[in-house]
């Protein structure tokens, strides 16, 4: 800093101090042209003189409306917090509220600089951006975007403003109550730079995380605009296309995470938008591929809408695209459309027409995947066709390659979602097949152990299915499965779970079905009796449920006669 305007400085900062109060409005302005130009200088050295000064508190009696002094007042205040160590002594110095009340001026330099002064004063904290918030901010700022929106930098601060706010929780009920939606939009479609656009973008994500935010983009008009961003940026190599076409495919997405504006965009499957995305899928863009299927799994969320797209061929394109995508295929894409598929699986009728369509078999191609993600969808999608499919469960468990990875995978401890899956998988083959074969061949594949394993479960959901499972191999095939249950210590299992009072009615109910069937097999009934079973099962004939007292009398029955 040249020593001339040190020499300023100090001067000014004095003089401001003893006359900012009663000064006339020239003296002033011109020991703050003084302080911004040293600031320009050198802005680090200048802040911390102005800091050591005092002279931030005389600033807050300073911003006045009616003052000619505000916006360069403001200013300063805006060039000071660009540092780091400033902001907390702005804070100190009582400069958030009158700031504030400077948003409510008609003086668009005042308001520009109001904007930048408060947006560095609180950058990077959450704590005074949720003060801001709590002093009513944002809908003054929506207000204003709406005013000035024929000012750039106005706009510019705005968006800046909002996309920092929007990161905050409590922000999006508050955003929620103005008509940003409307005003981003109404922007959004007079954009014709990237930058500009993108910029909008980086506000709407994060808004449209909220629901009711997601129907007032969607009423707004904002699909019409994501769409035609799509259809121009489609064919385009163009760095800035291609990214826009991302930003517009992945939001587009976002917007039907809700089911509202989900819904509303179905219109019972005759929407035009519904059409178009459909249009996305056969696209030779990943991106748009992409972006399809994951539309179409959010369609897929209620019973309705996955039994009309199943009618209406939807299942070909997906498997159609998994078919592009076998082969050194895009991970994302597969796992979209793998999701969209399980989806559509769901309603008991939609679970034949897609088998006979030959989903089992494009599914099974994804076996030899090494990929997570997309192994769990796979599993999640053959477990639900094959719900109370008797004859597709028979199929799909006499299939040793199949049954060979759903053992391997019983065991992926690091992927718990893949790990559970394939346990569920195992044990709806048996419980939907009934059927003999199947179980010769998970004892084979030696899938008894994890059977055992997962009526251990913490969820009693897949506790349950494990011990249906358990007993229709007791009941049916138990001669071939009697060494593996041994070695598991299925009946040591059975009896912790029966003497836990925690164990849930329904688990203790089907624990007594398998003790019953165990007793079949002479090595296991040993064991059975080699433990305290029948004092077990005598205190449940008091159980508060009704079945579980039933069955525990059944059970006491049988096991007093075996001995």
């Amino acid at each position: 800093m040249t020593a001339l305007i040190a020499d300023n400085l100090s001067d000014a900062l004095k003089k401001l101090k003893i006359t900012a109060t009663d000064s006339t409005a020239d003296s002033l302005e011109g020991c703050l042209d003084c302080l911004l130009q040293a600031l320009a200088q050198n802005n680090t050295e200048t802040s911390e003189k102005i800091q050591k000064s005092g002279v931030l508190q005389v600033f807050a009696s300073l911003l006045m409306p009616q003052s000619s002094c505000t916006a360069k007042v403001a200013n300063i205040i805006a060039e000071v917090a660009r540092n780091e160590f400033m902001r907390n002594p702005c804070v100190d110095a009582g400069l958030i509220p009158p700031l504030v009340q400077m948003l409510n001026c008609k003086d668009q330099e005042v308001l520009l600089q109001t904007g930048r002064a408060l947006g560095n004063i609180c950058y990077d904290s959450h704590t005074l951006q949720s003060q801001l918030i709590n002093m009513g901010v944002i809908p003054t700022l929506v207000k204003l975007l709406g005013i000035h929106c024929q000012n750039a930098a106005l706009t510019e601060m705005c968006l800046v403003a909002f996309g920092n706010l929007a990161e905050l929780e409590s922000s999006k009920e508050q955003f929620a109550y103005t008509n940003i939606a409307e005003e981003l939009v109404k922007l959004f479609k007079k954009q014709v730079e990237h930058d500009k656009k993108e910029m909008i973008f980086e506000v709407l994500a994060p808004l449209a995380e909220n629901d009711v935010i997601k129907l007032q983009l969607v009423e707004a008009g904002l699909v019409e605009c994501l769409l035609e961003i799509v259809q121009k940026t489609v064919d385009s190599d163009k760095e800035d296309d291609v990214a826009e076409l991302k930003t517009a495919s992945d939001l587009m997405v976002l917007l039907l995470l809700g089911d509202e504006s989900m819904q509303k965009l179905f219109e019972g499957g005759k929407g035009s938008v519904f059409q178009r995305v459909l249009s996305w899928i056969p696209s030779n863009s990943h991106q748009l591929q992409l972006a399809g299927a994951l539309a179409i799994a959010n369609f897929a969320r209620n019973d309705g809408n996955c039994i009309h797209m199943v009618d209406n061929g939807i299942v070909q394109k997906l498997m159609d695209l998994l078919d592009r995508h076998v082969e050194d295929g895009n991970v994302t894409v597969q796992h979209a459309a793998l999701s969209a598929l399980r989806n559509l699986a769901i309603p008991v009728v939609n679970k034949a027409k897609m088998l006979s369509a030959g989903v089992a078999e494009a599914v099974l191609k994804f076996l030899r995947s090494e990929m997570p993600p997309v192994q769990f969808k796979l599993l999640g999608t053959l477990r639900m066709l094959i719900d109370a499919q008797a004859e597709a469960a028979e199929q799909l468990g006499k299939n040793a390659k199949l049954v060979e990875r759903l053992v391997e995978w019983c065991e992926a401890k690091d992927h718990a979602g893949v790990m559970g899956e394939s346990n569920r998988l195992l044990s709806a083959l048996i419980r939907h097949s009934k059927s003999k074969d199947v179980i010769r061949t998970i004892v084979q594949s030696g899938g008894i152990k994890h059977l055992v394993t997962m009526a251990t479960s913490e969820h009693v959901i897949m506790q349950n299915e494990a011990l249906v499972a358990l007993a229709l191999i007791a009941a049916l095939e138990l001669v071939t499965a009697e060494k593996d249950l041994e070695n598991a210590q299925l009946v040591q299992i059975l009896y912790r779970l029966l003497s836990d009072d925690r164990s849930a009615p329904e688990i203790k109910y089907n624990s007594m079905v398998l003790v019953c069937a165990l007793i079949g097999s002479e090595s296991l009934q040993k064991e059975v009796q080699n433990m305290a079973f029948l004092e077990v099962v005598s205190k449940l004939r008091s159980h508060e449920n009704k079945t579980v007292a039933q069955q525990a009398s059944l059970t006491e029955q049988r096991l007093a006669v075996e001995s």
